[in-house]
């Protein structure tokens, strides 16, 4: 099926690792052209040379939470290729604490990392996305959003007030920029592999103890999802071939869910 992302310029925050880099790939594969940032110059640049063989990709150091650097990574990709068609919100991650361990500084903390590494690409890149004929966000959110966990309350209530802020946004930017969303359960990455070194048993393998992790959080599928498993639909749903969808949350979490 042809996506419709040849030619298009897509920007990916958190795109040096995980499932921003994964994203950031089958955007290239799909023919977009793809400008993706990050905080650490040294990552950045390694994952840019990952990409580099796959298609017209570009890298701009950028903190999502700082105004100037927003406004730089606008300014870059205004200078590079003039458009922007796709935003790709995929910046942040989680906090591990109960109610009683959470402390005013890190609840403001966690809300402003959650709430402004939206807000501050969207209101920067929105000028140009109501430009294209086809301007689309997707935000890359957690099944926490709609399932809390009690260790991660901070997190928890934070990610549920994304997915508002995501729903009204679809609403105020219709028809110009659709808003969309992923909501995400437990996908191999980083932190998952830093958990697994650190195991108490050095005895027990890999795939041993990924699978057992999977019957623990007691997921359908039986196992943890893959970074490009979530990025496919990240695509999907950013691009021109999902037109009239707009205000959607997609879920990506092997079945973890009892919402509905």
């Amino acid at each position: 099926m042809d996506l419709g992302l040849v030619g298009k310029v897509a920007v990916v925050t958190g795109g040096s690792s995980g499932i921003g880099l994964a994203t950031a790939r089958v955007l290239l594969g799909e023919g977009a052209s793809v400008v993706i940032c990050g905080r650490d110059p040294q990552r950045l640049e390694a994952a840019r040379e990952q990409l580099a063989s796959a298609g017209d990709v570009f890298a701009q150091r950028c903190d999502v939470l700082l105004e100037q650097d927003v406004q730089g990574l606008v300014d870059a990709v205004t200078s590079w290729r003039g458009s922007c068609d796709l935003l790709v919100n995929n910046a942040g991650q989680g906090r591990v604490s109960t109610f009683a361990a959470t402390s005013d500084e890190a609840w403001r903390e966690e809300l402003e990392l959650k709430f402004f590494s939206q807000i501050r690409t969207t209101r920067a890149f929105a000028p140009l996305l109501r430009k294209s004929a086809s301007g689309s966000i997707v935000a890359v959110n957690s099944l926490l959003a709609y399932q809390p966990e009690p260790h991660m309350v901070c997190t928890s209530a934070a990610r549920a007030g994304v997915q508002n802020l995501l729903k009204s946004l679809s609403v105020e930017f219709a028809p110009d920029i659709r808003v969309n969303s992923v909501v995400v359960g437990l996908i191999e990455s980083g932190q998952w592999e830093r958990r697994f070194a650190a195991r108490p048993d050095q005895s027990v393998g890999r795939d041993a103890w990924f699978s057992q992790l999977a019957r623990d959080k007691h997921i359908p599928l039986g196992r943890l999802g893959a970074a490009e498993e979530v990025a496919r639909a990240i695509v999907f749903l950013g691009a021109p071939a999902s037109a009239y969808t707009t205000g959607a949350t997609l879920e990506i979490s092997g079945g973890l869910s009892r919402h509905f």
